[in-house]
């Protein structure tokens, strides 16, 4: 039997943790702007609903980041860092991500991760 490639890690990961994720982008001030969006996968890519603040966002500074919450208490986040670019315009707008890191994160650590130098409990899943 064949290991997965981390892109289908991530895919499976994602699956598990739902189609609502929130979409990390920065304003023009360099403030974070945080929304839920709905995504999809399309082959490697994710492509999310958007809004005008997010897309424009995007267009100027395609660095993003999509997070989804722990399913249960105490569970690992998802992490999805990404290059994102605009698809369409106005109200047809969408938002197609390719990514470049992922990961589960939880605070505390534990052995793993602690040999690899990180802080937290973290499951690097891509990049």
């Amino acid at each position: 039997m064949s290991e997965a490639l981390p892109i289908d890690r991530l895919r499976a990961e994602s699956a598990r943790f739902g189609t609502n994720p929130y979409l990390l982008t920065q304003g023009d001030d360099g403030r974070p702007h945080a929304v839920t969006v709905s995504v999809e996968w399309r082959g490697d890519r994710i492509l999310t609903s958007t809004g005008t603040r997010s897309s424009a966002n995007v267009a100027a500074r395609p660095l993003l980041s999509l997070l989804w919450s722990p399913i249960e208490a105490g569970g690992y986040s998802l992490i999805v860092d990404g290059d994102g670019c605009v698809i369409g315009s106005g109200s047809a707008a969408r938002i197609s991500v390719t990514p470049t890191r992922g990961v589960l994160h939880r605070p505390g650590t534990s052995p793993a991760s602690a040999a690899r130098g990180c802080g937290s409990d973290c499951i690097p899943l891509l990049g």
